[in-house]
């Protein structure tokens, strides 16, 4: 070792060694494609432990590795307030080294979501991010880089003052990095540590293998240091004495040799006393006297350094220290000379507890006042109200409206890029000014509106002191009513968001403002489980709805909410779809309720498609929930909106009978709810349609495990629950045998249902199900409760949820006869719904019915039919029991056929446009050269591919609904419609 140059990494070896054995795992994994590749390193220590030094060594290990990248970012006691400020020091290096068109490859469809965060672009004006949605960016992006770059580290110094948003993306993206080619390395002061959430997480595993904690140094470490600096002259007694002033920090023991040197003192035991006062001058107030014998000029410029944090342009520095060209040059020499700062026109400073010390040092009302001079020089240099935005947080309040206004603009900004706890501060800040009354209630609006999701219970409070505001405006007011009523919502206050909305509806003049309120009312109504006269809810829903011929946005949310109303009652079915179809412009959804418009959420556009998806227009609420996904994806709004959106395709495909399909967008919707925590509404939602759906697979076992892992019975929650989980849960205790528990759940469910006068049998079929709890012990009960289902399901007039009820009901049947009679209605019935897997059901029911009462053919021409359907939905419990029963008659399956879901055979299409032409099916048979029963399962798998039933057929064939029939029909003019081409793909083909 060199005199004068001593090693910085003294009694280091062994966690020099791990941070090498964890590159060379990384290395070895990359290259033995192991399946676990990286990993996370954690290196803790108090101030001056050697963090920062042994990260530089690790930094050079890696370099020195072929095709090894290094990311780099240092938190900043002063920049901790700066969103995504450690994100962009990571990335920084790379992204400077690609062009635009680079750039956005690298992003791909998140550069509008996550550019922003990471510095490349500006947001679009008015946006507010998600910032789940940036935070997927983000990980989009770090997983590119990883396969460009591999291996990559990524190396956080002073995790302890890392901004909070990219604490938490990293916490996020820590789970993910043993998949990738990543060694993320963090050191950080474990005393210093935010007790957030993101910060405990992502040191969680400080006692595993891969953590290090840095000690001081031992008498004999500090001995070698001193002699490595001062020479091997240096007498023990002297060593003894510097360990005991600077107890073994690494750091003060380098500067305090340091002084040593600069002063010459010779390293005897006689010297050793002067060691007190040279410790002193290292730390604390020893550094502020050693700054004031530098000259004002220098102690301001180190000030200035000091305010504005870390890459410190010098120029910039100059400015807020208001010194010229020549003095500013010379006090940034002093201060390199003395070892405070270093760099060049970037300065740094070359510790971290240097940096901290000279701020502190500040006289506070100087200090202030440098804030507010730093925030003008950020404005004036052009880096945007962002960046002076964590100056003017420190800026003492005194009535500045042009200050309040920069917090404002800077809050908005901090939204656009999905950072909603720093537009909150920036917005308290402004609020404690305070603002001009005229704009006191608006800044509180903007601070409930951007703590909305994040922290609803700040948002009710804010929102409550806006609209107590004598003078509000009117539309403030109003939309202020809608957050609160919002915020209320999220915390599970239905109840005490409906009033508020009801009593701001009665203070408002006609109008479509009323109207509007009104709405809102119905809706937070119609998400409570329990509380409501529901009878009479739903007569002043009608007397609100019925009369309403406007196009406001208030008449049309009115519209949607009778028409949910009217479905879950179980009302017609044509009544409740034509009103929500009034609420559409031209079949889609208006701007102003589209799935990403935050006035109204997501719960108008899902009443839309629900309907649609219970009265067997499943091609429309498909349609519409892949808008939902397409949106959601654009806005980056990945978090629960998406899980939503996954939710009510994979119910919607359920309810198609593509259950394979359903699965895998439920289980991708439950690991987005998963993120939210336990117990939220689309966890619920999501675990008992994927239970329904594991039922239909025939996989009974995994879906009563699925509801064990996630406590899904009673108590069941507040709001909704979509479709109804008290009935799902009493259908998988029936799956079970479990009959008794089955039927005492589905009573309670019926008399819950009744009192609301909700009979839609789709929605919660419980008196069919509870039918079959009770056939056994009562069978007369069961058979009361299967013929009022059928009633309720006649009234409501699908042809699912007629077919489903006299399927259901046929099981409770007095008779085999009467059984046999139910099913073949019920396959007519179900012939015309878009409900495959309900059809293959039927088939097979009706086909194992009619090999009990001899009819053999009949029996194998169904069987074969309900196998092969179920195979298709990918229902094999169905499946295996119809070829069971096919084997039963000494008959076997036909072999399977294929069918697209978007695709019609030419005999289909043919049989499908004169039908809706009013060509009775006896004709079609003659125009096709086949049977009637022919044509029917022609029609059948119509409906099934189009996703509709008899009354969308039109529409989705692109004919006008009304489309007569031509009395001159020619038949013979159609077209040659011999045999399929490809009989395999014909559900009606013969053997």
């Amino acid at each position: 070792m060199r005199r004068g140059v001593p090693d910085p990494l003294l009694e280091r070896e062994q966690e020099v060694a791990a941070a090498r054995r964890a590159i060379d795992d990384l290395c070895h994994g990359i290259e033995s494609g192991a399946g676990r590749l990286g990993g996370v390193l954690l290196c803790s220590g108090s101030a001056g432990m050697g963090k920062t030094a042994l990260l530089t060594r690790v930094r050079g290990i890696a370099a020195a590795r072929e095709g090894c990248t290094v990311l780099f970012a240092r938190g900043s006691e002063q920049q901790r307030n700066v969103p995504f400020h450690a994100v962009r020091q990571l990335l920084q290096p790379v992204l400077a080294a690609r062009s635009e068109a680079e750039r956005r490859e690298l992003f791909g469809d998140w550069y509008d979501i996550a550019g922003p965060a990471a510095g490349l672009l500006a947001p679009p004006p008015g946006l507010r991010a998600d910032p789940q949605g940036v935070r997927d960016g983000l990980d989009w992006v770090f997983t590119q880089l990883s396969q460009i770059h591999s291996p990559l580290l990524l190396v956080v110094d002073d995790l302890h003052w890392c901004d909070l948003e990219s604490a938490v993306w990293l916490s996020a993206f820590q789970v993910r990095v043993p998949e990738l080619p990543i060694l993320m390395v963090l050191a950080y002061r474990p005393d210093d540590l935010p007790r957030d959430d993101p910060y405990q997480r992502l040191t969680a595993g400080q006692r595993t293998a891969d953590s290090v904690a840095l000690r001081p140094l031992s008498p004999k470490g500090v001995a070698g240091l001193v002699r490595a600096t001062l020479g091997a002259a240096a007498e023990d007694a002297f060593s003894r004495e510097c360990w005991h002033v600077t107890g073994g920090n690494p750091y003060e023991s380098v500067e305090l040799l340091a002084k040593v040197r600069q002063r010459d003192i010779a390293p005897t035991a006689d010297n050793a006393e002067l060691l007190r006062d040279l410790g002193a001058e290292v730390r604390g107030a020893g550094l502020t006297d050693r700054l004031e014998k530098l000259g004002p000029a220098t102690v301001h410029f180190a000030w200035a350094a000091a305010v504005l944090g870390t890459d410190i342009p010098a120029a910039l520095v100059a400015n807020v220290a208001a010194l010229g060209p020549a003095d500013a040059a010379q006090a940034a020499d002093r201060l390199r000379e003395t070892r405070v700062l270093s760099g060049g026109s970037v300065l740094e400073f070359v510790h971290p507890l240097i940096a901290t010390a000279v701020y502190r040092a500040i006289p506070p009302a100087t200090r202030t006042a440098m804030h507010g001079v730093a925030a003008q020089a950020v404005l004036d240099a052009g880096l945007g109200v962002s960046a002076a935005a964590r100056h003017l947080l420190e800026v003492h309040p005194d009535g500045d409206d042009a200050l309040v206004e920069l917090l404002r603009a800077a809050a908005k900004e901090h939204l656009a890029v999905g950072a909603p706890d720093a537009a909150r501060r920036c917005l308290e800040r402004a609020l404690a000014e305070p603002p001009l009354e005229a704009e006191r209630a608006a800044v509180q609006y903007e601070l409930g509106c951007a703590t909305l999701l994040t922290r609803p219970a700040i948002t009710v409070n804010h929102l409550r002191a806006a609209l107590a505001t004598q003078g509000l405006d009117p539309a403030l007011r109003e939309n202020a009513t809608m957050r609160l009523a919002q915020a209320l919502g999220h915390l599970d206050r239905l109840d005490d968001a409906a009033e508020v909305l009801a009593a701001e509806a009665a203070r408002t003049p006609a109008g479509p403002a009323r109207t509007r309120l009104q709405a809102a009312h119905f809706l937070w109504s119609a998400l409570r489980a329990e509380g409501h006269d529901w009878a009479e809810r739903s007569r002043q829903l009608a007397d609100l709805a019925v009369p309403l011929r406007g196009r406001d946005v208030g008449a049309r949310v009115l519209q949607v909410l009778r028409g949910w109303d009217l479905t879950l009652r179980g009302e017609p079915a044509l009544e409740a779809r034509a009103l929500v179809e009034q609420s559409l412009d031209s079949g889609r959804l208006p701007r102003e309720l589209g799935w990403t418009n935050t006035d109204w959420g997501f719960e108008i556009p899902t009443m839309v498609g629900m309907t649609f998806t219970y009265t067997d227009r499943l091609d429309l609420a498909e349609e519409l929930f892949s808008d939902a996904v397409r949106e959601f994806e654009v806005a980056g709004w990945s978090g629960s909106h998406l899980g939503f959106a996954y939710f009510l395709l994979g119910l919607v495909r359920f309810r198609g009978g593509r259950l394979a399909e359903a699965e895998d967008f439920l289980r991708s919707s439950l690991r987005l709810a998963d993120r939210l925590g336990p117990g939220v509404p689309l966890q619920w939602d999501t675990v008992g349609v994927l239970i329904d759906t594991l039922l239909a697979r025939g996989k009974p076992d995994e879906a009563l495990d699925l509801a064990t892992e996630y406590r899904f019975g009673p108590p069941y929650p507040s709001a909704l629950l979509l479709p109804d989980a008290p009935t799902l849960h009493g259908k998988l205790l029936l799956a079970h045998g479990r009959r008794a528990e089955a039927a005492a759940e589905l009573t309670a469910v019926g008399a819950r249902l009744d009192s609301r006068g909700w009979r839609n049998t789709v929605w919660s079929p419980w008196r069919s199900l509870l039918a079959l709890a009770v056939a056994e012990e009562d069978p007369e009960r069961a058979r009361r409760l299967a013929r009022q289902a059928v009633r309720d399901a006649e009234h409501f007039g699908t042809a699912t949820a007629v077919g489903q009820a006299l399927r259901l009901g046929a099981a409770v049947a007095e008779s085999v006869d009467e059984a046999e009679a139910m099913l073949e209605l019920a396959v007519g019935r179900l012939g015309r719904s878009p409900c495959a897997y309900e059809y293959a059901l039927a088939l097979v029911d009706h086909g194992s019915a009619l090999r009990r009462v001899g009819r053999a053919a009949e029996a194998a021409d169904q069987l074969r039919q309900g196998v092969e359907l179920a195979n298709q939905c990918g229902a094999e419990e169905v499946a295996a029991r119809a070829a069971a029963e096919l084997s039963a008659a000494g008959l076997r399956p036909r072999g399977l056929y294929v069918v697209g879901s978007d695709t019609l055979t030419d005999r289909e299409r043919r049989a499908a446009e004169l039908s809706v032409r009013g060509v009775p099916a006896e004709r079609i048979a003659v125009e096709l050269g086949t049977g009637v029963g022919i044509v029917n399962r022609l029609l059948a798998a119509v409906h099934r591919k189009l996703g509709t039933g008899s009354e969308g057929l039109p529409a989705a064939l692109g004919r006008p609904s009304d489309a007569a029939l031509d009395p001159d029909l020619g038949f013979a003019a159609g077209p040659d419609l011999g045999p399929a081409s490809d009989p395999a793909s014909d559900p009606a083909s013969d053997d």
